[in-house]
């Protein structure tokens, strides 16, 4: 069987470059995630079939299932599998009518909740972000005792508090880009009370519209016909 490129590291060559990149790492993660979570069409097509498009992906293989009509009946079907019968087991039969039926019961479940965590006011803290706050607070806490620690430290003191100064700036870091990620996707209280309202008129909203609450509440959206994984944006 042909190896996929894309998915083994046989034969490749791995050259570290010396010299600091022009763009940190952080802006360059920050800015590929933005890419990946486009939901924009290629070539100014626009999703006809499902409102979901963009969002729903294989829960086997990852790739995107895409909606398709079959004796007159609407099928999600994933993509990779339908290139290559052979390259994916598939995400069994989910029928595209039920499913985003679905999924507008999670969101209005979803919505709900949010609204009770944050008491009606959506631009309440996140409790996630504050937990995260807190705890890049204790990891530079840590870092600023140890390096006060160090006068007149041993070499065998040093080596051991640079070790642990490395791994506690590496989960600084961690912390740092995942609030960063929260800050940057945060709803802003207009978006939530605009998608609350689409929400509660779903029934006579226009096919764009529901595209615009599922762009809000969701980011990524696996299933199979066993499994459902819905990654929120609130």
């Amino acid at each position: 069987m042909t190896e996929n490129k894309r998915q083994t590291l046989k034969d490749h060559i791995l050259v570290i470059a010396p010299h600091e990149g022009l763009v940190s790492s952080d802006v360059w993660l920050q800015c590929r995630k933005k890419l990946m979570n486009n939901t924009t069409f290629q070539n100014g097509r626009k999703a006809q079939n499902t409102w979901l498009a963009g969002k729903i992906k294989c829960g086997r293989c990852g790739y995107a299932l895409v909606s398709v009509n079959s004796s007159g009946i609407r099928y999600l079907r994933c993509h990779k599998r339908v290139d290559n019968i052979e390259s994916c087991e598939g995400c069994g039969t989910l029928r595209t009518d039920e499913f985003e039926q679905s999924i507008y019961t999670q969101m209005i479940v979803k919505m709900a909740e949010f609204q009770t965590l944050t008491g009606g006011n959506p631009a309440k803290v996140n409790p996630k972000l504050t937990a995260l706050n807190v705890e890049l607070a204790q990891a530079e806490a840590e870092i600023e005792k140890l390096i006060n620690g160090l006068m007149g430290a041993n070499t065998v003191l040093l080596s051991y508090a640079n070790g642990k100064i490395e791994e506690l700036d590496a989960k600084r870091q961690t912390i740092m880009k995942e609030i960063a990620d929260l800050s940057a996707e945060a709803v802003s209280p207009d978006r939530i009370a605009r998608i609350s309202e689409l929400l509660d008129n779903w029934d006579n909203i226009s096919f764009e519209d529901r595209r615009e609450v599922a762009d809000g509440m969701i980011s990524q959206i696996k299933a199979t016909n066993e499994s459902l994984d819905i990654v929120w944006k609130i």
